[in-house]
């Protein structure tokens, strides 16, 4: 008898797995367009907060099978990081073959979902030790709170609090997550910045790029100003310099005559 999860003790069968462990359960990926949009956020924005650290995976709606022999017991998390494994790519991912389970998994809850993702899913990522599981509900319906998080302790998940700025941190990631006006945002504490997709990140260097030619030019503009107005105040006192320099000119020939007189 050999098992590859923490409290499931289930026996399995050597076999031909060629075809025993598909890579679909038939489901779609997300129910609907808001939660794919912001599914698809998230797995960017982790893919892109960890793509320095070759030994980090990043997936999602992966199944992965977590007894071997055995395919139906599978589950595929919306969103999974495991740390130590590479960042192959893969087609599923099995636990006993990998050599450990997720560090970090999360579920976009939905009506349909809900129960399972607070009940059976809770449960059995407790019992294969996945040591860090939160839940997002995109329409702010179905969950307690639209944003859930649990930790592990001594093979008991307890719920994360929130954080001085309302964000639940992820101690297996290292990163806060945030209900905000994008649906779900993740920051960074140590580098103190928001992750943002690689699109973000560019249109935010362009937006910073336009914010500094603007100011570039207005500094121009300024200086111009400024040599225009010094000019125009150099051209003023040769004026008055001229004029004073008429006005010694013709009293030094009034002084000439009267002298002339006398």
């Amino acid at each position: 008898m050999k098992t590859y999860q923490k409290g499931l003790d289930i026996p399995y069968a050597q076999t031909d797995d060629s075809d025993l462990y598909p890579d679909t359960d038939g489901k779609p990926m997300a129910v609907s367009d808001l939660h794919r949009r912001i599914l698809m956020r998230t797995l960017q924005i982790l893919d892109t907060h960890f793509e320095e650290r070759p030994e980090v995976y990043v997936s999602g709606d992966i199944l992965m099978y977590y007894v071997e022999g055995d395919p139906r017991k599978s589950v595929a998390p919306d969103v999974l990081v495991s740390f130590g494994l590479g960042k192959k790519l893969r087609r599923t991912y099995k636990v006993w073959e990998e050599g450990k389970v997720p560090d970090f998994a999360m579920e976009f809850s939905s009506k349909n979902t809900y129960r399972d993702d607070l009940g059976k899913k809770l449960e059995l990522y407790g019992l294969l030790g996945i040591q860090d599981y939160f839940l997002y509900d995109a329409e702010g319906l179905y969950l307690p709170s639209a944003l859930m998080g649990f930790e592990l302790v001594d093979d008991v998940y307890v719920p994360i609090s929130a954080g001085p700025t309302g964000g639940l941190r992820s101690a297996a990631l290292g990163l806060d997550f945030h209900v905000d006006n994008v649906g779900l945002g993740i920051y960074d504490p140590v580098a103190n910045e928001w992750l943002q997709t690689p699109a973000e990140s560019a249109l935010s260097l362009a937006e910073q790029e336009a914010v500094r030619a603007e100011t570039a030019e207005a500094r121009a503009e300024r200086e111009a100003t400024r040599a225009e107005t010094a000019e125009a105040r150099a051209e003023q006192e040769t004026t008055r310099a001229d004029t004073a320099e008429a006005e010694v000119a013709k009293l030094r020939e009034q002084l000439a005559r009267l002298q002339a007189r006398t």
